[in-house]
């Protein structure tokens, strides 16, 4: 599940790319429909992982949210949450009456790049496990953990250019 969340949190933000977008040539409004239906998945996929390791920690008698991978995971899974929920007032941005649409913007895409990058050091601690590494060793190791790396910096590169570094320069 941490795959599936990872990917289709990925893919959502990547929607919002000019560069690396298959739906670029749609309009904002259905780039904006599939960003939330992405994000969703990506949470549902997160709420049932996390409960699968749950059941299966409490099956085996072992303690969860004991490890840093369990206890960042466990916040990114809560802070996506809020952020989906937070997402909800871009869609109806009336609800917001002394905010502007452009600041909710702003601060939905700022907030969701440090959830993105929860998300990522989560993965990545649990690419640091005992299981993971007797698994995985030598150069694959090393490519797996180059992957969130990787796409953390693509990630924070389009948030910065779509919304910090124009923003700044427009004041």
């Amino acid at each position: 599940m941490a795959l599936a969340f990872s990917f289709l949190m990925t893919e959502a933000l990547l929607i919002f790319s000019p560069e690396t977008s298959l739906l670029r040539s749609f309009s904002r409004k259905v780039r904006v429909r599939a960003h939330w239906a992405l994000q969703l998945l990506a949470l549902l996929c997160a709420l049932l992982g996390l409960g699968i390791i749950s059941y299966n920690k409490h099956l085996n008698g072992k303690g969860h949210f004991v490890t840093w991978h369990g206890l960042t995971g466990l916040l990114a899974v809560l802070y996506t949450g809020g952020q989906c929920a937070g997402g909800v007032l871009l869609l109806y941005p009336k609800l917001m009456k002394n905010w502007t649409l452009a600041k909710l913007k702003l601060y939905h895409a700022t907030s969701g790049l440090v959830g993105y990058l929860l998300g990522c050091a989560s993965l990545m601690l649990g690419m640091c496990s005992l299981w993971f590494t007797t698994t995985v060793t030598g150069a694959s190791w090393y490519l797996a953990m180059l992957c969130p790396l990787v796409t953390s910096l693509v990630i924070m590169n389009q948030v910065s250019n779509a919304y910090l570094y124009r923003k700044r320069s427009q004041h």
